[in-house]
């Protein structure tokens, strides 16, 4: 499954590292304008139905608007659980998974996608069932989804600081992002604007990263 998903994978070290990282914190204000204007581009039921529908030519700028636009659609509810969850959790472990429960698993996170279109962890794991079932056009139009909704995280921040924290609009985003690059927590702290992930001493090139999750809150 970790070889299947490796697309998009820069070092994140690398993207850490880097002299003149290119980043732009999300301007709220700008995005919910868009994604309400009906003559634009970014206006969101536009661009949902184009990411339901696997369009390759969305862009960095369309993914992040569905990304933090997604805070401003009536449905979005920052700690939400899924009405699918408990079918969701037989398959993120995997206990008892066939062949045969592969079609299941697709119908199953296609409706969890309908209640959040741009839930990370969903979108990544039915890429790999369309990967299982043999449907490899579908699996990579989903990977390439999931990596252009991951990238909107990852060209918000760099995640050194809180204020230049990589902006997510849920919790379960920050262990993607984390999943993705083969990394371990040891704990979490929330200090009012960001939740601060911190690793063990000197297991990687940096101590932690900073997550702004100011949105669950409104503040923007």
């Amino acid at each position: 499954m970790k070889a299947f998903f490796t697309l998009l994978i820069l070092s994140l070290s690398l993207v850490l590292q880097a002299q003149k990282p290119e980043f732009q914190a999300p301007d709220y204000a700008l995005i919910k304008k868009n994604v309400e204007d009906k003559s634009s581009e970014f206006y969101y039921p536009r661009i949902l139905k184009r990411l339901k529908v696997n369009d390759t030519l969305l862009t960095n700028e369309h993914y992040r608007h569905l990304y933090f636009g997604f805070t401003f659609q009536k449905n979005y509810k920052p700690y939400k659980v899924s009405k699918k969850s408990d079918e969701l959790k037989q398959f993120y472990l995997g206990e008892g998974i066939t062949e045969k429960d592969f079609p299941r698993g697709i119908k199953f996170f296609t409706e969890a996608l309908e209640e959040n279109p741009v839930d990370l962890r969903a979108t990544n794991y039915l890429a790999y069932l369309y990967h299982l079932n043999k449907d490899e056009a579908t699996a990579k139009k989903m990977s390439k989804n999931f990596h252009g909704l991951l990238d909107a995280i990852l060209s918000s921040g760099d995640g050194l600081k809180c204020e230049t924290g990589f902006h997510v609009i849920a919790v379960p985003d920050e262990y993607v992002l984390l999943n993705m690059f083969q990394m371990e927590t040891k704990t979490q702290s929330y200090s009012g604007k960001c939740d601060y992930l911190e690793f063990e001493k000197d297991k990687y090139k940096v101590p932690g990263l900073y997550f702004d999750v100011s949105i669950f809150y409104g503040r923007f």
